[in-house]
């Protein structure tokens, strides 16, 4: 059983930075695939970026150039590190990990086998 963590959130104004935590069990960032989504009230989950075990990293276009995603394995933790945020930034960020094999698009929620319970973050204008 995989679980996931985050923290970090928290209230900022626009044009400032945050920087998301998730702590995993299990040697779960050294394995798998891991992710950031997030969703905003009314609003579907999105993806925000992802890490391989690799370190191969993909953004959302909203987020390309302001967010960076990266990884310690020897904390088993995945950061989200967020600069020039934007209140259309606001929104509950969920932690992810994708633990099967096989082929997969990495920016569908439905392509994750494991969730955090996700931490607010509100950009005020």
């Amino acid at each position: 059983q995989v679980q996931l963590v985050e923290s970090g959130g928290g209230l900022v104004q626009a044009g400032g930075s945050l920087k998301l935590s998730c702590a995993a069990s299990g040697r779960t960032v050294s394995r798998n695939s891991m992710g950031w989504f997030r969703q905003a009230p009314g609003k579907e989950r999105e993806f925000v970026a992802r890490i391989t075990s690799s370190g191969t990293t993909n953004y959302a276009d909203a987020v390309q150039g302001r967010f960076t995603i990266f990884s310690d394995n020897a904390k088993d933790t995945v950061y989200l590190l967020m600069d020039s945020l934007k209140p259309e930034d606001t929104a509950v960020y969920y932690c992810a990990t994708r633990t099967t094999g096989g082929a997969y698009n990495a920016r569908f929620a439905r392509s994750y086998d494991y969730w955090g319970q996700g931490t607010q973050v509100t950009v005020s204008s």
